[in-house]
C-alpha cells in the first residue's frame, strides 16, 4: 500500500477586496468586540506590536490577525493577476518538487457575488466574472494542473458583499448561479468548499444530492480558541468543532455533518495557512505524514484566498513540508487537484462506467401536456435526481425537481400551469455527477427542437 500524502491547496476564490483602515477597525469589532480606540493607525501599529493590553490571549490573537501578510491585500484585478502571474509560472511550481517531480498544484473554487445590494469593500460582482478569469488565466498555461470548483456564499440578510450567512435556504442566488453555470458555460460542481466554512442541515442536504466531494472541514485538537472569536463563538461561522481532526476523509451522519455516518458526500479536513483561525502548522504536517506512513493515503487539505498573497502561504507550507519528509522519508508527497485526490484516498473503482444519461423533449405528445424525459444509459447519478436548469424566454433562470419514473434511473419533468408552460422556454439544461466525480451534462435548445 502506497505511503502518500496527497496535498490538496483550496483556494476560495473570491477576487479583489478593498479593506480601508476604518473597516479594518470594523472587523475588530465585529470577530473581538473591542471598541473605543482610535481608529488610527497609530493605534493599528500599537495593537500589531502587543502594546495595547487586553488580555493576554486577546492581545496576542488581535496581533496575530493584524498581521502585515493579512492586511496586505490585493485590492484590485491587476494586483491579483500580478500574483497569479508569479504563482502560476512553473519556476514557482516547482522550486520544491513533489516526490513525483511534479510543482504545486491549486484549486480554485471559484465563488459568484450576486444579489448583493451594498458593496463597501469592492467586490467584481457578477455571474461568472470571477470564473471566466480563471478559466482564461488557466488557459495561457499549457497542461495547467490545476482544479476548477465550486465556493458560494450565502446571502447576509442586509446584502453586504462583503459578509456571508448560513442559509442557503434563503438565498435563491444559488440556484440561479448553478443553472447559469450549466447552461451558459456547460459546467457542474464536483468539489466544493463553503463560505466561510459554514455548514448547516439545509446546506448538508443540498449538497448530498449533487455534489460529492466537500473540502470544508476545518476541525481543530484545540476548538476551544474559536471562542476567542466572536465569529465562531458558539458555533457560528464555520462550525466543525465535533468533526474528525486526524486529516481522515469521512462520510457524514444523516442528522449532523460533523459526525462520520452513512450519507453520500465525502467530506475532507481543510486548515487555514497564516490564518488567524484553525491555521495549520509543523504539528499538523506531521500529523498528516505520520498518518500516511501508517498505511492510511491521506489528503492534507489547506485553504488560501487570492485576495492575499498565496505565494507567501506556499513558500510557508512548502517549509513545513520539507521537514516532515525529513522525519518520514518513506512517506511520498503529491501535489494534488482535489478530484483526483478524493479518488485516489477513498480508492473508488474508475473502471466502472460512468454517468452518461440522455434528455428528450416530448413537445407535441398526442395524450399528454409538453414534457422532457431524462434517461439513464450508463453508470448512477449521485443523488435521487439530476439537476434541471431552465432558462424563459425572458431570461430567467430556475431550478425545480423532476418526476420519478417507475424504473430506476428515470425522470420527466411536464411542462404546464403548475411549472412553466414550454412556450415560454428557450432552454433546458440536466446536469449530475456520479459518485466517483464523473460529470454528465445535456443540454436542449428548445428553438432548435
Amino acid at each position: 500500500m502506497k505511503k502518500r500524502v496527497y496535498i490538496v491547496h483550496s483556494i476560495d476564490t473570491e477576487g479583489p477586496l478593498n479593506e480601508s483602515l476604518a473597516s479594518t477597525f470594523e472587523r475588530l469589532e465585529e470577530l473581538f468586540g473591542i471598541k473605543n480606540l482610535p481608529r488610527t493607525r497609530d493605534t493599528l501599529a500599537k495593537l500589531q506590536a502587543r502594546e495595547i493590553d487586553l488580555g493576554k490571549e486577546l492581545t496576542a490573537k488581535i496581533a496575530e490577525a493584524l498581521s502585515g501578510h493579512r492586511l496586505r491585500i490585493n485590492g484590485t484585478w491587476t494586483e491579483v493577476l500580478a500574483m497569479l502571474d508569479r504563482i502560476m509560472d512553473n519556476r514557482f511550481r516547482q522550486k520544491m518538487p513533489d516526490s513525483q517531480g511534479n510543482g504545486w498544484v491549486y484549486n480554485w473554487h471559484c465563488l459568484d457575488l450576486v444579489g448583493y445590494e451594498n458593496n463597501p469593500r469592492r467586490r467584481d460582482l457578477g455571474y461568472h466574472n470571477i470564473f471566466d478569469r480563471y478559466i482564461e488565466v488557466m488557459g495561457e498555461y499549457a497542461d495547467c494542473p490545476d482544479g476548477l470548483h465550486f465556493h458560494f456564499h450565502p446571502m447576509s440578510i442586509y446584502r453586504d458583499a462583503h459578509r456571508c450567512a448560513t442559509s442557503y435556504i434563503n438565498s435563491p442566488e444559488l440556484w440561479q448561479i448553478i443553472c447559469r453555470k450549466i447552461l451558459e458555460r456547460n459546467w457542474f460542481p464536483t468539489v466544493f468548499r463553503a463560505g466561510f466554512q459554514a455548514e448547516r442541515p439545509d446546506s448538508h442536504w443540498i449538497l448530498e444530492q449533487w455534489i460529492p466531494f466537500d473540502c470544508s472541514n476545518m476541525a481543530t485538537d484545540t476548538p476551544e480558541e474559536l471562542e476567542l472569536s466572536v465569529d465562531f463563538r458558539k458555533g457560528r461561522s464555520g462550525d466543525w468543532r465535533r468533526a474528525p481532526a486526524d486529516w481522515s476523509v469521512y462520510h457524514p451522519a444523516h442528522d449532523d455533518y460533523q459526525t462520520p455516518g452513512n450519507c453520500r458526500r465525502a467530506i475532507s479536513r481543510s486548515l487555514n495557512v497564516m490564518s488567524r483561525t484553525a491555521s495549520i502548522d509543523q504539528r499538523e504536517v506531521d500529523k498528516a505524514f505520520a498518518r500516511a506512513d501508517s498505511g492510511k493515503p491521506t489528503i492534507m487539505g489547506l485553504c488560501s484566498h487570492d485576495f492575499r498573497d498565496i505565494g507567501i502561504e506556499v513558500d510557508h507550507v512548502r517549509d513545513m513540508i520539507a521537514k516532515a519528509a525529513e522525519k518520514y522519508p518513506e512517506v511520498e508527497f503529491e501535489y494534488a487537484e482535489a478530484l483526483h485526490a478524493f479518488r485516489q484516498v477513498l480508492n473508488l473503482d474508475m473502471s466502472q462506467p460512468a454517468l452518461d444519461f440522455t434528455i428528450k423533449l416530448h413537445a407535441n405528445p398526442e395524450d399528454d401536456v409538453p414534457y422532457l424525459e431524462i434517461r439513464t444509459r450508463a453508470g448512477k447519478t449521485f443523488g435521487p435526481q439530476p439537476f434541471l436548469a431552465l432558462e424563459t424566454k425572458a431570461r430567467r433562470f430556475i431550478h425545480d425537481n423532476l418526476d420519478f419514473g417507475n424504473e430506476p434511473g428515470v425522470w420527466y419533468y411536464a411542462f404546464h400551469g403548475d411549472t412553466l408552460p414550454l412556450a415560454d422556454v428557450r432552454r433546458i439544461g440536466v446536469a449530475s455527477n456520479d459518485a466517483l466525480g464523473n460529470t454528465c451534462i445535456r443540454t436542449i435548445n428548445v428553438a432548435d427542437s
